[in-house]
């Protein structure tokens, strides 16, 4: 089994800083690329960002130099430091894994984790 559990969300008011962790654990082999995405109410999931097993990065337009993805291969973790929030950036953020596990060593699979919400007040 592997789950993949978010935290740092929170409210926090125009212009300020937040920092998205994402730990992926359980019956791991190796992990490729992990990212973050977000869904606003009423609106489709979208991707922010990934980052791959290489470390190579890519963002939404929308949030390139505002966001950074990063990642500690070690722990199995990647994070999304959030820099100057506006009130659209305002969304349930979900992690996704690329997860190889013991019993399947050859073929990765998408995990998600339950999301974390971010709210930027105005």
């Amino acid at each position: 089994q592997v789950q993949v559990v978010e935290s740092g969300g929170g409210l926090v008011q125009a212009g300020g800083s937040l920092r998205l962790s994402c730990a992926a654990s359980g019956t791991i082999f190796g992990i490729n690329a992990m990212g973050w995405y977000r869904q606003a109410p009423g609106k489709q999931r979208e991707v922010v960002a990934v980052i791959t097993g290489g470390g190579s990065t890519n963002y939404a337009h929308s949030v390139k130099d505002r966001f950074t993805i990063s990642r500690d291969v070690a722990k199995n973790t990647v994070y999304l430091q959030m820099y100057s929030l506006k009130p659209e950036h305002t969304a349930v953020y979900y992690c996704n894994a690329a997860v190889s596990t013991y019993d399947r060593r050859t073929s990765y699979r998408p995990y998600w984790g339950q999301g974390t919400q971010v709210t930027v007040s105005s």
